[in-house]
C-alpha cells in the first residue's frame, strides 16, 4: 500500500474515532473512508457500531483494508439527544484506556462515515496538531464553507452563518485534538450531563480551553483548498432484491419489522 506524504512534519500517530450505524448507503459510506485511511501511515481507526452486535459486512470490509482497526459495539444510550454521540464517547474513552501510553505522540480526529475526506487532511494538518487545530470545511450548516476566522495567525471568529456569534463555530470534521490533552481531562466527552444541543462545544467546555489554544491550519496556503467536505450519500431504489450480494439490506428489512411503533430514530433508507 503506498502511503502520500504530504508536508509531514510530525510522527505522531493519528487516531480516527468513527461512529457508524445500519443503513442502506453504509456500505458504500465505509468503502470510501476506509480507501482514503488506506493511504495514511501510522493510522489506528477505531468504529463504533449503534447496535448491541457488530456488523459483520463492515468486519469483513475492515478486515480487506489491512488499516489497524478497532470494532466496537456501543448501543445508544437513551437521554443522549444525538447519534454519534455515544459512539464517540465510547471512541474516546476506549482510546484512552488503550493508547494513554502515547500521550503527545498522538492525535484523535473524529470522522463520521459518510464525509469525503481528502488524504492531505492527515499528513498536512491532524499529524501536526499540538494542542487544537481547526480548519475548513465544506458544505456544512447551510455554508459553502464553514471556516476560523483567522488574524495574525490567530483564530478571533468563524465565518459562518449558523450562530455566527457561538464560542465554538466549527463542526465535528472541522478540529482535531492531542490525545495528551483529552488525557488531562478524562471526563470530557458526551453525555447526559451536557446542556449544549451541538456535540463541539460540549467537548470543548470540558477540555477548558479558549481560542488561543486553536491553530489553524490551510489559512496561508493557495488556493485555500477544503480538505474535508459534510457529504451525505442519497439513497432511492424501488427494488430492493440483491441477487446474493452483500448490500445489508436483509438487516434492515429485519430491524425495521421489529423496530416499528418504538420509539427512537427512524431508519434511513
Amino acid at each position: 500500500m503506498q502511503h502520500f506524504n504530504y508536508q509531514n512534519s510530525s510522527n505522531r500517530t493519528i487516531i480516527v474515532i468513527t461512529p457508524t450505524y445500519l443503513r442502506l448507503a453504509r456500505l458504500a459510506d465505509m468503502t470510501r473512508l476506509s480507501q482514503t485511511l488506506m493511504h495514511v501511515s501510522q493510522l489506528i481507526w477505531i468504529i463504533v457500531e449503534d447496535a448491541i452486535h457488530v456488523s459483520l459486512s463492515v468486519k469483513q470490509l475492515l478486515d480487506r483494508s489491512g488499516l489497524e482497526y478497532y470494532y466496537l459495539a456501543v448501543k445508544r444510550r437513551p437521554g443522549i439527544p444525538a447519534r454519534g454521540w455515544t459512539g464517540r464517547d465510547a471512541g474516546l474513552n476506549f482510546v484512552r484506556k488503550r493508547f494513554a501510553s502515547m500521550g503527545n505522540k498522538a492525535v484523535v480526529y473524529f470522522a463520521d462515515d459518510d464525509n469525503a475526506y481528502d488524504v492531505r487532511l492527515f499528513n498536512r494538518y491532524i499529524r501536526n496538531v499540538e494542542k487544537i487545530g481547526v480548519w475548513a470545511v465544506g458544505l456544512v450548516a447551510y455554508n459553502a464553507v464553514e471556516a476560523p476566522k483567522v488574524l495574525n495567525e490567530k483564530v478571533v471568529g468563524w465565518q459562518t452563518i449558523y450562530a455566527p456569534k457561538r464560542k465554538w463555530g466549527f463542526d465535528m470534521a472541522g478540529f482535531a485534538v492531542n490525545l495528551e490533552l483529552l488525557l488531562q481531562h478524562p471526563k470530557a466527552g458526551w453525555g447526559r450531563k451536557c446542556r449544549e444541543h451541538s456535540p463541539e462545544p460540549c467537548l470543548m467546555n470540558h477540555l477548558n480551553v479558549s481560542w488561543n489554544d486553536l491553530t489553524p491550519f490551510g489559512v496561508d496556503s493557495w488556493p485555500r483548498d477544503i480538505l474535508v467536505w459534510h457529504t451525505k450519500t442519497i439513497v432511492n431504489i424501488r427494488n430492493t432484491n440483491t441477487y446474493g450480494y452483500n448490500a445489508e439490506i436483509c438487516l434492515l428489512k429485519l430491524l425495521k419489522k421489529f423496530t416499528i411503533h418504538k420509539s427512537g430514530p427512524a431508519i434511513d433508507f
